[in-house]
């Protein structure tokens, strides 16, 4: 999150309410477009990200639609009985799992032993092969995490990895935007869960676990811009275009 949201707490449950004060006032009526995140940010001091999460929360509500590239439109006006029914966001759950799977990485390195590096590694291949099916889980991706959790010898900490994972599917609003976030082809990505791999494999904590807080910090990134598809298919080209001039200074 932003510097400007430290410190403030579920600073998004309060611009939904405003947002839903706004809509029951006739502010943005039925079928319109609300303001784009950036504008909304700046009007109420906030990042996109907690602009983000409120809109989320007030889509669960059936208040308002997001389309992909486009916006958050209107579908209805709230009644006196309409109150955003917060739950765990999936920026929230992000930067949750980001403290705790970031030490467990760092933790297994310690504990992992050969059998679990190899169901490991198998797994990264099985994300690979996910991704590759249009219609495929992210159950590998789910698996990964868990297996490394289970590597530190920690029942607690397992666990607790287990639980935050459960939620991407139990709170709405987590689930909602891991959803957009699939529909946008968004998945995971295969090099960050190998470079993880790699540091578990060389026994290095500090290793392991900056390599799980960038992937984390990634999947982060990743939601921001989970209805945002053109803005996914502009930075995939310029990765592209990054790799192509690399691979010619190579040649």
């Amino acid at each position: 999150m932003d510097n400007q949201d430290k410190g403030k707490d579920r600073l998004y449950q309060d611009l939904a309410r405003s947002l839903l004060e706004e809509l029951a006032a006739g502010k943005y009526p039925v079928g319109t477009r609300m303001p784009a995140e950036r504008d909304l940010a700046t009007r109420y001091g906030v990042s996109r990200p907690t602009v983000r999460e409120a809109i989320i929360a007030l889509e669960v509500q059936g208040l308002v639609e997001v389309k992909i590239g486009s916006g958050a439109y209107v579908l209805r006006v709230p009644g006196t009985d309409d109150t955003p029914g917060f739950n765990v966001s999936a920026f929230e759950l992000t930067e949750a799992r980001l403290l705790f799977e970031s030490e467990a990485a760092a933790l297994a390195a310690t504990q992992i032993t050969d059998d679990e590096l190899l169901e490991i590694g198998k797994l990264v291949d099985a994300i690979a092969k996910e991704n590759s099916n249009p219609r495929g889980t992210e159950s590998a991706d789910r698996a990964f995490h868990l297996a490394i959790a289970r590597a530190t010898r920690n029942n607690a900490i397992h666990d607790a990895v287990e639980r935050l994972w459960d939620l991407r599917a139990t709170s709405p609003e987590a689930a909602l935007l891991h959803e957009k976030a699939r529909t946008a082809n968004v998945k995971p990505i295969v090099d960050e869960h190998s470079a993880i791999l790699d540091a578990l494999r060389a026994r290095d904590p500090a290793k392991a676990r900056a390599a799980m807080r960038q992937h984390l910090s990634q999947v982060i990134d990743s939601l921001l811009f989970a209805t945002e598809e053109r803005q996914i298919a502009e930075a995939r080209k310029a990765v592209q275009a990054k790799r192509d001039r690399y691979a010619r200074a190579t040649a």
